[in-house]
């Protein structure tokens, strides 16, 4: 019977074996591939930020519609898209924690239901309390849970190419507002500007597609040596071993006997002791090496060690970090309120309606280069990336001022030129920056990155109503500039700060391990030294009695 029971169940596992991979199981490399299936997530990751950023930044084409259908203030109406660009970020925690629990594919997959049943649902609002909740809260989270957890795992699939890759991929949001800010203007005109939102809607719902392309990679390294040359290796090892102990015995009974020469069978024994030390050290190591080779496979990322945090809070205590985070807070300020306000700026300045609306596909255009070069440029530097990004929101700053002192068309049109150059380079960098040294590193980023988006969020929080109040008050719309100005320039000398704080960091642990180093190493002479100063007192006691 138990023959027969054992017989009847090779054939199912056979048949479970046998089962080809598919598209749904993950990737397994010994190395970051650089490429591969890396090449789909970053058509995944294109598409997500069409229909998140894009269609974000897109929301501007409505700002007057939605004033003159709820009869409400500039500051009220910037709170649709200000709530929703917070709950894009301040959710970042929970993305990275769903994300590294159940996976990206299911998140990303939620996020794009959700995204598009917020749009869709805005469709039919009767006031702006509940664009607020429709557009404010269901979108922002369904554009978190779709944006962040492609991010990450496009990071990972890359090494060397990942700062073009990431910059190329995200140049969808660009595309996105060069295409949307005119389509939409045209096309509100035709069918209004609730049916437009009912489109946007089922474009995002593209998003949900883009889940199933989202492949986990393990990164799993590649043994020098198989199992059979291992054990013969580990069985030579061991002979070796056997024999300096057996050559030790020698030495031990010939210094006993050779009365005459008590100090060199002390010397004789104090070498062989250290060759077997060096030799059990040897073996400690090789086996340390056979089970790093023998690793978990984890799904969180390249090269983590088993067991990875869902979420990492405690890089609060590096001060490289918060540094980092907290240029993020202000260069989020300048993020959402320009796209906003740049139309009705022209439109105060003279500038017809028709020229006015295409500033902002001038913004688009010019952004697309940023993205475009900026990653070759961090790919070919040598200095720290961090620097690199640090003269770009230099500059960033300064064109946020030319807003408000600029009045003819093309001085308005070369600002909105270069706004766009600098913040696609600056808003397709910061994020995957973490993944550099200079901040936490790749190891470290899929639980971090939550912590940094979490912080950053507070700053697209206060942005574009902090904007509106402005404007509403002085009723100059060059006001609301100024103010993402300074948000920027505080973002600068944080950022300025991260490479101080990450230096100052890292200097105290190396001298802490030096310090126990050496006291180890101290230690661990003292017993050899007082073996060896024993054993000739005792091969003497016979000979005193004798």
């Amino acid at each position: 019977m138990f023959l027969s029971a054992s017989c009847t169940r090779r054939p199912s596992v056979t048949m479970r074996l046998s089962i080809p991979r598919c598209c749904l199981e993950p990737n397994v490399y010994t190395e970051v591939p650089d490429g591969g299936w890396g090449w789909a997530v970053a058509l995944a990751f294109f598409m997500v930020e069409v229909c998140t950023y894009g269609t974000l930044k897109g929301l501007g084409v409505f700002l007057d519609d939605l004033m003159e259908e709820f009869r409400e203030s500039n500051s009220r109406v910037s709170w649709v898209i200000s709530i929703c660009a917070f709950m894009f970020t301040f959710t970042a925690p929970l993305s990275t924690w769903l994300s590294n629990r159940f996976g990206y594919r299911p998140v990303v997959m939620m996020g794009g239901f959700l995204m598009s049943l917020g749009t869709i649902g805005s469709a039919f609002a009767n006031s702006i309390n509940e664009m607020y909740i429709t557009v404010g809260i269901v979108t922002g989270f369904g554009y978190c849970f779709a944006f962040l957890p492609t991010l990450t795992l496009l990071t990972q699939y890359f090494s060397r190419r990942r700062a073009l890759v990431t910059s190329v991929a995200s140049s969808g949001e660009s595309f996105a507002l060069f295409a949307f800010a005119p389509a939409l203007s045209a096309l509100k005109q035709h069918i209004g500007w609730r049916d437009c939102l009912v489109l946007l809607g089922f474009v995002q719902a593209s998003v949900i597609g883009c889940g199933f392309l989202l492949r986990p990679i393990i990164i799993k390294p590649e043994c020098a040596k198989d199992d059979s040359e291992k054990d013969s290796l580990s069985v030579e090892r061991m002979q070796a071993v056997y024999e300096l102990e057996n050559e030790q015995t020698k030495v031990f009974i010939n210094s006993g006997a050779s009365r005459g020469s008590e100090d060199s069978g002390v010397t004789s024994l104090s070498a062989s002791n250290v060759d077997l030390k060096a030799a059990l050290k040897l073996e400690e190591e090789m086996e340390l090496e056979e089970t790093l080779c023998t690793v978990p496979e984890t799904k969180a990322g390249p090269l983590q060690p088993p067991g990875p945090k869902l979420l990492d809070v405690s890089v609060l205590r590096e001060p490289a970090f918060v540094c980092y985070a907290l240029f993020g807070l202000f260069a989020t300020l300048g993020f959402f309120a320009p796209q906003l306000y740049v139309i009705k700026l022209s439109k105060s300045r003279g500038v017809e309606t028709t020229m006015a609306s295409s500033m902002l596909s001038v913004m688009a255009v010019t952004e697309i280069f940023g993205r475009l070069t900026v990653g070759l440029v961090l790919s070919r530097v040598s200095c720290k990336k961090t620097l690199v990004l640090l003269s770009y929101i230099v500059l960033l700053g300064l064109v946020l001022l030319a807003f408000t002192i600029v009045w003819e068309f093309w001085g308005l049109l070369l600002c909105c030129a270069l706004y766009g150059y600098f913040m696609g380079t600056v808003g397709s960098t910061h994020i995957p920056m973490l993944a550099e040294e200079d901040v936490v590193g790749i190891h470290r980023m899929p639980s971090c990155v939550g912590v940094y988006v979490f912080i950053q969020s507070f700053g697209g929080l206060a942005g574009p109503p902090l904007s509106g109040v402005l404007v509403d008050v002085t009723e100059n719309y060059g006001a609301a500039f100024f103010s993402c100005a300074v948000g920027v320039g505080l973002s600068a000398i944080c950022l300025a700060l991260v490479g101080p704080a990450k230096s100052g960091m890292c200097k105290k642990p190396s001298r802490e391990k030096n310090e126990e180093e050496e006291t180890i190493s101290h230690s661990s002479e003292q017993p050899d030294s007082l073996e060896v100063d024993l054993v000739p007192e005792n091969l003497q006691q016979p000979k005193e009695q004798d």
